[in-house]
């Protein structure tokens, strides 16, 4: 029998293994150091505990004791502003809007480019051109601050570095254009907040070697 989430003590998410918002969301609350229990789900079968508490059987979706969250940017910014430290939101607005700007036109411009090339068949290459090519035209963000758009890593960094993660996985290689976007995303990858964020099929997107 499955325990009722609203009766846990602790934070419950359910995520699948190896989607990018999910990983978004973990990333985040790997980043806050925050405990929390992990449960997986398949998206084409979504559990009926998850249904009775997400009409949408959507994933991640985030309970904490009576509070049940959808919506990946409203999952993430609720655990940066129920965990505030540390923070991963600038203070001034301008900021914080700009950075808000860059998830919503990552959803809308990336991910549906990886998903595509995850469908495969003969879209896929297309797709993978067009990502490589919105990439490459960020370049001069990555090489602006040390974090995508900010000094500090933030809440669009664990979008985006998902989406890095991912490139040799699904066939996209930057080349020497791209250099400083694989240096920002090595910078990530060695720490333990992101490893601590990854599912093991998601450790399986890159041979060990390159995880060393």
């Amino acid at each position: 029998m499955v325990q009722n989430p609203r009766l846990r003590n602790a934070l419950t998410l359910y995520t699948t293994a190896d989607d990018i918002q999910c990983h978004r969301a973990r990333l985040v609350l790997a980043a806050k150091g925050v405990s929390y229990e992990r449960v997986l789900v398949d998206s084409a079968r979504p559990p009926q505990d998850l249904l009775d508490l997400n009409p949408y059987g959507s994933t991640p979706t985030l309970i904490d004791r009576d509070l049940t969250l959808f919506d990946t940017a409203v999952v993430c910014e609720y655990i940066d502003e129920r965990y505030p430290h540390p923070p991963l939101m600038p203070i001034d607005p301008q900021s914080r809007a700009r950075l808000r700007v860059a998830a919503v036109r990552i959803e809308k411009d990336w991910l549906p480019e990886v998903d595509k090339i995850r469908a495969g068949g003969r879209p896929a290459d297309a797709a993978r051109k067009r990502l490589r090519e919105q990439l490459l035209s960020t370049v001069p963000l990555f090489k602006a601050s040390r974090f995508f758009l900010n000094p500090e890593m933030s809440l669009a960094d664990c979008l985006v570095a998902p989406v890095i993660w991912r490139l040799p996985w699904l066939g996209v290689d930057l080349g020497r254009e791209g250099k400083s976007i694989v240096d920002y995303g090595e910078r990530l990858f060695h720490s333990q907040g992101f490893a601590r964020s990854m599912t093991d099929e998601e450790k399986a997107m890159r041979p060990v070697h390159e995880q060393a």
